[in-house]
């Protein structure tokens, strides 16, 4: 599901070259006449842009002629930034002495030479944007208005995200609940000091709340003094997994121990209680990786317990002790609890029966997933429009095969609703890793960076704009986990889900690199390096395209740091 999402861009796009058009550096380059010609084609194939985005997953063709068309846009911005560029230069050049002048003259950057290459290209992206817009009359096109773009997005809600541990916020698991603690508090039988307890279940069902509900259970808190949580996700490597096990007791990071030094820690930790230790979200399937930990677990006081919550059966065969506890999807019923505790304020859905009709039926296609659920409920938060709850009903994307992505599908309806501007920003988030820890200001900076908080007012400040913008993703959940360090900092992460949906989306132009055998091609914009397992990164061999590249971001394995560029 890697649609193509154009319309944001060529909108940034139009705003610049209508600017190019009616400014003094167009005139002063010589493009004015270009640049205006651009706007009007750019302008008549925009207007068809959201009614292509909608059907391109009915048309290869069409995914492939929008493709065409963000590549086009892309390499126009990066003209207008080479313009934009010179023109700095021009100026501090202007201010030099007239010996430096006559030197830069006969520099690779003098401006005749400029000139002359910057209306070679413009002219080739005209030629380019035309065969484009004559292609599209191939595919019977409508013209179509935005209304999300309508709606406001800064209107003010009254119900904020709820935090993933409260008992209270998940609905519909005290059986599942009941079950896992029979599991935990019965003794452990047989030789093995400590019980293993998989829980399996597809994505976004809720293997984790159910694992934090036990987890902070009271008699759970009794019966096992030491209780330890880690989420292992895509990386299990030992000495990371120790690190992170010990880091959780004694709030410690040892980075700079041995391998060795870390198990005799371990060890001496849990010798000493009976101990509950949840490995949240665990894909490895080498039986090998997991004995090496698994001897080291064993070493404790019999009677400890491991919780393992996993989409992998393989996982749960390789790892687990007692048999799989599998998860299943909620009740009607359940996930009616939940859509109407997101998307009506508290008591009003016995006001709006036809509304909660509309909502049984876009529960049903939701097939009891509840981050699906949240989603959309969150969606229709405090509309009253009988139209816009059957539009979300009748989405066209329900229309696709059955099958895990149909989660995607429910929560890439949500991702179509945000307005522009939040949908870059959420696409933004490919960039990181899974349960990677935002803070709400390393967002807004990384955002700023790419240029992605728009001001219409020059009062504004950008920063109170980024904050504005996480704010609103927050109440459209598509962050969790969230917890208000002071009064506009927040720390939060992005479900797996929502991290795979905003990679599905970016995947023709952002390539995560996780190791030095991938190499960057030309429709790459953005590169995001996550733990490459090598000494030294082979630049060269992985940036052949490098020219067009608009952001590197690295993310090292132990360092929540970021370093990060952008062209």
């Amino acid at each position: 599901m890697a649609e193509t999402i154009v319309s944001v861009i060529a909108e940034e796009l139009l705003d610049k070259l209508s600017s190019l058009a009616s400014n003094e550096m167009g005139l002063a380059w010589g493009v004015q006449k270009d640049a205006q010609e651009l706007v009007d084609t750019l302008t008549t194939i925009k207007a068809v842009l959201l009614d292509a985005e909608d059907k391109q997953i009915h048309s290869e063709k069409l995914k492939v002629w929008l493709g065409k068309l963000k590549e086009i846009c892309y390499d126009a911005k990066d003209i207008l930034d080479e313009i934009e560029v010179e023109g700095l230069r021009k100026q501090v050049v202007n201010s030099q002495s007239s010996t430096r002048k006559v030197r830069h003259f006969f520099s690779s950057s003098n401006p005749i030479a400029f000139r002359f290459t910057l209306g070679h290209k413009i002219k080739e992206i005209k030629k380019r944007l035309a065969k484009i817009a004559v292609d599209k009359d191939n595919f019977n096109l409508i013209e179509k208005v935005d209304s999300n773009q309508v709606i406001g997005w800064e209107r003010e809600r009254e119900r904020e995200t709820h935090s993933f541990v409260r008992a209270s916020d998940v609905i519909g698991r005290d059986k599942d609940k009941e079950k896992i603690m029979k599991l935990l508090l019965r003794p452990s039988h047989g030789h093995e000091n400590v019980s293993v307890i998989p829980i399996v279940g597809i994505g976004g069902l809720g293997k984790t709340a159910l694992g934090k509900l036990v987890y902070n259970d009271k008699i759970v808190g009794e019966y096992f003094k030491l209780k330890i949580w880690v989420c292992v996700s895509d990386e299990f490597v030992l000495k990371k997994l120790l690190i992170d096990i010990i880091e959780s007791v004694t709030q410690k990071k040892y980075v700079d121990k041995s391998i060795d030094q870390l198990q005799n820690i371990l060890r001496d930790i849990l010798s000493h209680e009976k101990y509950l230790l949840v490995l949240d979200d665990v894909w490895n399937e080498d039986y090998g990786l997991w004995f090496e930990l698994k001897n080291l677990l064993r070493e404790c006081v019999s009677g400890s317990k491991i919780i393992v919550t996993t989409r992998s059966d393989r996982v749960a065969s390789i790892m687990g002790t007692v048999p799989t506890y599998r998860l299943e999807g909620l009740s009607l019923d359940d996930c009616l609890s939940v859509f109407v505790k997101c998307a009506f304020k508290e008591g009003r859905e016995k006001q709006h029966p036809n509304l909660v009709e509309i909502g049984i039926e876009i529960v049903k296609k939701c097939r009891g997933v509840p981050l699906a659920v949240r989603a959309l409920g969150s969606l229709l938060y405090s509309s009253t429009s009988e139209q816009d709850w059957k539009n979300l009903r009748d989405n066209e994307i329900w229309k696709l095969d059955q099958n895990e992505n149909d989660i995607l599908n429910a929560l890439r309806i949500s991702y179509n609703h945000l307005p522009p501007h939040l949908k870059q920003c959420f696409l933004c988030c490919s960039l990181f890793p899974k349960d990677h820890h935002f803070y709400s200001t390393e967002l807004v900076q990384i955002w700023m960076a790419h240029g992605l908080l728009q001001s219409h007012n020059e009062n504004q400040d950008l920063e109170n704009i980024g904050k504005q913008y996480v704010r609103e993703l927050m109440l459209r959940s598509f962050f969790q986990d969230i917890v208000r360090l002071h009064e506009n900092l927040y720390m939060f992460k992005i479900h797996d889900l929502m991290q795979e949906l905003a990679t599905s989306l970016m995947r023709n132009e952002c390539l995560i690199v996780k190791s030095t055998n991938q190499i960057c091609i030309k429709s790459h914009r953005h590169l995001s390096f996550h733990s490459v397992d090598a000494p030294i990164i082979d630049v060269p061999n992985i940036l052949p395209n490098w020219a067009h590249l608009r952001s590197i971001t690295f993310y090292p394995i132990t360092s929540e740091s970021t370093a990060f560029e952008t062209s």
